[in-house]
């Protein structure tokens, strides 16, 4: 399996003029080609394309010139978030006409830069990330309704991603109306009913919150003080409902506590990979999700580190603990 690395912790939760600034892609570039455990590397990136790492809009030449610069350092290129979200250039997947319009829109400039980096050479695995885009507590003024205005938008923007030869993911995060437990995901993802390109992007530190029940404790599969066989018991049940449908998978630790940042409000808390708070066994939990990875499409494997602080990102042996636990997890399966 090829092991990449997110480069989004270097602008989700970052503000400028702050003590946590954006971190520059090219700086997140270098740390990731730095990182080396027992000879391996990472193989790969996972990319957010919004400014400042790059423009949804950006000319065929300048993305072909940061293609050079990946392929430059070694590195290759597997999944990219659109920028489907309300600031960028999408709205809510349930919200206004306009807003829906420009969510397809987000997926069509996605599909665009996709398609340049493949044929550029640097872009040989991977599918487009999305989410509903839209907030828990909009989304349950008209829980039905608003499902069937996902999964309309969802269609449209399969329609447009399978055309271009690409996929979407659909992470899930609590902090995302639609999509804030496990039972609504899939009454999402059924509701769309594009299962070959339509699927679930799984990280497994916001995937713990749908056992606990944020957001949706009628959906909780375990309680405080759960024991180690409760615990996997319930992983079980998660997994075995969530599985078939994911095509995407990030690598993770959680520390069980909800936090959030601008429109990422109240969602799952990364920790470090070595983080004795970390509620995971994360090789363990990974083995759960990628069972037949390969029949669903999965050739690599991404770790998820957002709203790091800057000065564990900054530091080159947080790189390396996170890619040798990402050995582990390939090794595990």
């Amino acid at each position: 399996m090829k092991l990449h690395n997110a480069m989004w912790p270097g602008l989700v939760g970052k503000e400028p003029g702050t003590d946590h600034p954006p971190i520059s892609l090219d700086r997140m570039l270098e740390m990731t080609a730095a990182a080396e455990v027992g000879g391996r590397r990472f193989d790969g990136i996972d990319l957010f394309l919004f400014h400042p790492h790059i423009d949804p809009d950006a000319s065929d030449d300048d993305l072909r010139a940061m293609a050079d610069k990946i392929a430059g350092a070694g590195l290759k290129v597997g999944s990219m978030v659109a920028p489907v979200w309300p600031g960028t250039v999408g709205g809510s997947a349930f919200g206004s006409q306009d807003d829906r319009k420009n969510f397809v829109l987000a997926v069509e400039k996605s599909c665009r830069i996709g398609g340049i980096l493949r044929d550029h050479g640097v872009r040989d695995c991977g599918l487009i990330r999305i989410d509903s885009a839209g907030s828990v507590a909009d989304w349950a003024k008209d829980p039905a309704g608003n499902t069937r205005k996902i999964a309309e938008t969802w269609r449209e923007a399969g329609k447009i991603a399978e055309q271009h030869g690409e996929r979407l993911a659909a992470e899930g995060e609590i902090c995302w109306g639609g999509m804030h437990s496990w039972k609504a995901v899939l009454d999402t993802l059924e509701a769309t009913a594009m299962p070959e390109v339509v699927g679930f992007q799984a990280d497994i530190a916001h995937t713990y919150l749908y056992l606990m029940g944020y957001n949706a404790p009628e959906a909780a599969l375990l309680q405080e003080g759960y024991s180690d066989e409760e615990f996997w018991s319930a992983y079980k049940t998660l997994t075995d409902a969530l599985r078939p449908w994911t095509n995407d998978f990030h690598v993770a630790q959680n520390d069980g506590s909800v936090h959030g940042t601008g429109s990422h409000d109240k969602t799952g808390r990364h920790c470090p990979a070595d983080d004795p708070a970390g509620k995971l066994e994360i090789a363990r939990c990974s083995t759960y999700w990628l069972q037949d990875a390969a029949a669903r499409g999965i050739r690599h494997i991404c770790w998820d580190g957002c709203m790091f602080p800057n000065d564990i990102l900054e530091r080159q042996q947080t790189w390396n603990t996170i890619l040798a636990t990402m050995i582990e997890v390939d090794e595990a399966f």
